[in-house]
């Protein structure tokens, strides 16, 4: 059976997370990367020749090169709604890093355009449609631990201004621990769980200005524009309640997603794309958790992208879709608005259930069949 025609790719946003873009999607048999732009073309350029990527050069170059159906948006969070417009006006299909804006106005003029020009935008994370998180989402549809009641997820470190060599965009408005972080966390809650429906959130921000720790710019001071700690209480439409951390303020290294049902717990792995899912089945004190592996086909950042590209030759929907974004987004800025006024703060958006992933489902294998594809339905 012969394969679909490869989707033709540019990448625009050529910094620290485009290299793990780029393996996935140079190794993709799905996709035809074309070019690559930057508004630093010597960067830019780098990246065509680690990648063998036959183009480099600007945005706008990316956009009119010929064959290019699909942008990748790798930009900084401040530019992410204007990018993303920028390629739908050019009737390009877009996935955008996370958060796909920086407001509820920008992500509805994303969503709006999107379905004026019938083009798909899909966004990031795009963990969820790793073995790891597919597992667990699995056992939990098993019933593995019964009902769902509670879940707990903790997030906290240091902070990336002691690694990263240009932090400052981490710490500015669309990013900290909630926005930089947390659509990890509440993606795969939004997977597991369904919609949210309130939040109540508290902030603290222990310091003013970070320092650069490494790099050319190591020793420079900038400003912290954001909470850089912060607590949420979670009410899901499903009844289920949560208590969640995000903090860039804590010495101590944590990550936990611990789901508790009616019979057990799952603790997800929310750290990468492949972790084993932990279960115990009844109380701690006379059960052991079992460790169960990931199922499936190996994924990396850039699975989103693939799942993409073949839901443009499938005519189906990418499973890390546009109202997925945009629900964890309003989730995000609901919090920002509870933890501003202390009060409760409804979730006025929702959004529907992501279609799962087979396990033999594999981005380094050409679709042969657009049939083959279970992605989402068109919006």
């Amino acid at each position: 059976m012969n394969a679909i025609e490869p989707v033709g790719v540019g990448v625009i946003g050529a910094g620290n997370i485009s290299d793990e873009y780029l393996r996935t999607l140079r190794a993709a048999p799905d996709i035809d990367l074309l070019g690559i732009g930057d508004l630093d073309r010597t960067r830019a350029a780098e990246q065509a020749r680690r990648y063998g990527i036959p183009f480099s050069g600007s945005a706008e170059e990316v956009l009119a090169l010929p064959g290019v159906e699909l942008i990748v948006n790798l930009t900084i969070p401040a530019a992410h709604a204007e990018v993303t417009l920028g390629a739908i006006a050019a009737r390009k299909h877009v996935w955008t890093e996370k958060p796909m804006a920086l407001d509820r106005a920008q992500a509805r003029q994303v969503l709006d355009a999107a379905s004026a020009a019938g083009v798909l935008v899909g966004n990031a994370p795009d963990t969820i449609l790793g073995e790891g998180i597919q597992t667990a989402a699995a056992l939990l549809a098993s019933g593995r631990i019964g009902t769902p009641q509670t879940v707990l997820t903790l997030m906290q470190g240091p902070g990336p201004d002691s690694w990263h060599p240009r932090p400052q965009f981490l710490f500015a408005k669309g990013a900290g621990p909630l926005f930089d972080i947390g659509p990890y966390y509440l993606t795969t809650l939004v997977q597991l769980l369904g919609p949210i429906a309130a939040v109540h959130a508290e902030g603290h921000r222990a310091r003013r200005e970070r320092v650069v720790g490494s790099g050319p710019e190591a020793g420079t001071r900038f400003p912290v524009d954001v909470d850089t700690h912060v607590s949420v209480l979670t009410r899901f439409e499903s009844g289920v309640v949560g208590t969640s951390v995000y903090s860039f303020d804590s010495p101590q290294r944590r990550q936990l997603f611990e789901i508790t049902g009616s019979t057990g717990v799952l603790r997800v792995p929310v750290s990468g794309f492949d972790g084993a899912t932990e279960v115990l089945d009844g109380d701690d004190r006379s059960t052991a958790w079992t460790s169960v592996p990931a199922q499936g086909a190996h994924r990396e950042r850039g699975v989103g992208v693939v799942d993409l590209a073949r839901a443009i030759r499938s005519g189906g929907a990418p499973r890390a879709g546009a109202a997925l974004a945009y629900h964890v987004l309003d989730v995000m800025l609901a919090i920002e608005e509870s933890a501003a006024a202390g009060a409760p703060v409804p979730v006025v958006s929702s959004a529907g259930v992501v279609a799962p992933v087979a396990p033999e489902w594999n981005p380094s294998e050409a679709m042969t069949h657009p049939i083959q594809e279970q992605t989402g339905v068109r919006e």
